[in-house]
């Protein structure tokens, strides 16, 4: 008679690729959660996923009011609103025209300045 080896598939005896298959488990886990963190912060915006990681977006509005200055935009200039996060007060919309003109915004130093090419009716 011949003495036949049993393999169990439940309780293997050779353990070495036991290791293999959890770090590949775990790797595709990792790489899941990735790629659903970049298709919500591809369709529904990244600041909405995460608003914490733009905290200042004042560069970004002082170049729109002077581009729009520059192009003689009266509509991007005088009522376009922008949103203004400066990183220290809560956000707010505004103008350019305000945001150049108003006394409130004089203390923050946002650094827009008036446009002498567009006239504003407000």
């Amino acid at each position: 008679m011949q003495n036949k080896k049993v393999n169990n598939a439940f309780f293997p005896r050779n353990r070495r690729g036991q290791e293999l298959s959890t770090n590949a488990i775990i790797m595709i886990i990792i790489g899941i959660i990735v790629l659903v963190v970049m298709v919500l912060g591809f369709t529904i915006g990244w600041n909405r996923l995460l608003p914490f990681v733009s905290s200042n977006n004042i560069e970004n509005v002082k170049t729109g009011c002077s581009t729009a200055c520059s192009t003689n935009n009266d509509y991007s200039y005088c009522t376009l609103p922008r949103e203004v996060n400066d990183g220290v007060n809560e956000k707010f919309t505004d103008t350019c025209f305000n945001l150049a003109t108003k006394t409130d915004y004089a203390s923050r130093n946002y650094g827009i300045e008036t446009c002498s090419t567009v006239t504003c009716n407000q």
